[in-house]
């Protein structure tokens, strides 16, 4: 099966060059679900390539009787902060012209839907598929306001631009799945939101972060923003005495460390996604979904349970816990080598595990300044 590509123009640059998407779609020979899949947003973060082309690569392989629906591929999804640089160093999460986070920059239709639990009222008889058409027919106008201002005289700031383009992609979609890797160096792991842990444990990672909340999510992230107005709606449904789980769902996978296109994060992402995708009739392949689905054990924690350590004093980072292991409340997980200017000898400053957890995260700079971020345990 081949796809059908199209280029997709992002940016104009001053010098004249033309930074572009390349979207993917491979359409199945029966109509389904619409799955939207991208990867590398934030600029260091690119593993995530490495699974979309290995994606790419199978569903060629495939028959197009074997998909149901539809999946769109989004590699290098954000080339500007892909070619970002400092030095050797791929930063890229930041707009470094607006200072803002490239995954908090999205628009987000329950902040400007006028009375969604009016809305909610109104369809409390209709069946499930009939409210989300409906819905998603509100969204779209309402979606349609950000490219009238686009196009306005006084036109928008870039990330306003770039957020436009990615949700045009994805507003309409059943399944999206964000690819991203961590800055520093990390394990594999998922961000999932409520009512969707049955789907999670196809993804076949050994934990996921559960936001909890409906309210409480990352602020404007691509995966929330797509997936909070349903959240609500369902919430509104419930409040009217209506229980109504949508077939829509978002999720980040977290594949390793940035800067890295790691094998065995790549090999992860790639199995996750395709058992997933069996998972829900997208594919239907031979072996998929594998059998250790069903009892497979991930570690659901909920997002408040993530402590992040910071440097009390500047130094350098000396005998710190690895990645991945397990540590107890009171246990050293890490030394500061410190370095005075005031006549004093140097000092080793020993930081110790607040409560029981594992390592998920650790920074790549053992020199840190007051402050700046060490490692993360999920207690």
């Amino acid at each position: 099966m081949l796809p059908v590509v199209s280029t997709i123009p992002l940016r104009h640059m001053a010098s004249g060059d033309v930074l572009s998407l390349q979207v993917y779609k491979f359409i199945g020979a029966q109509p389904g679900k619409k799955v939207y899949i991208q990867s590398n947003l934030h600029g260091a973060e690119i593993a995530g390539n490495g699974v979309i082309y290995q994606l790419i690569e199978f569903l060629q392989r495939i028959n197009d009787t074997d998909l149901f629906g539809e999946i769109w591929l989004v590699p290098v999804c954000n080339p500007m902060s892909t070619n970002q640089r400092s030095h050797i160093f791929s930063s890229g999460r930041f707009c470094s012209y607006e200072g803002k986070d490239w995954n908090r920059i999205f628009w987000d239709y329950e902040k400007h839907a006028d009375d969604l639990l009016a809305f909610a009222k109104s369809q409390i008889n209709f069946e499930p598929e009939v409210v989300r058409k409906n819905y998603l027919t509100q969204i779209h106008q309402s979606f349609a306001k950000v490219l009238e201002k686009i196009n306005s005289p006084s036109g928008t700031p870039y990330t306003e631009r770039f957020s436009y383009r990615l949700q045009s992609l994805s507003l309409d979609a059943d399944y999206l799945i964000d690819l991203h890797s961590h800055t520093n160096q990390a394990l594999n792991y998922l961000y999932l939101f409520r009512h969707r842990e049955e789907s999670a444990k196809y993804f076949l990672l050994p934990f996921g972060i559960q936001f909890i909340e409906f309210d409480k999510c990352e602020e404007d992230a691509f995966d929330k923003t797509f997936i909070q107005p349903w959240l609500v709606l369902e919430e509104h449904f419930k409040q009217l005495g209506r229980e109504i789980r949508f077939d829509i769902e978002a999720w980040t996978l977290e594949l390793g460390t940035g800067m890295e296109m790691n094998p065995d994060s790549v090999e992860k992402g790639v199995r996750g996604v395709k058992n997933y995708l069996a998972y829900k009739g997208i594919l239907q392949i031979s072996g998929f979904p594998l059998k250790e689905s069903e009892s497979h054990n991930m570690s659901l924690n909920p997002r408040t349970k993530m402590k992040r350590y910071y440097a009390p004093t500047g130094g350098m980072i000396q005998s710190r816990v690895e990645l991945g292991s397990s540590v107890k409340a009171g246990e050293r997980i890490y030394q500061i080598l410190s370095f005075h200017k005031d006549g004093t000898l140097p000092t080793v400053i020993d930081v110790r595990a607040e409560q029981h957890g594992f390592v998920f995260d650790i920074s790549s700079n053992q020199a840190v300044n007051e402050g700046e971020f060490v490692l993360g345990i999920i207690e």
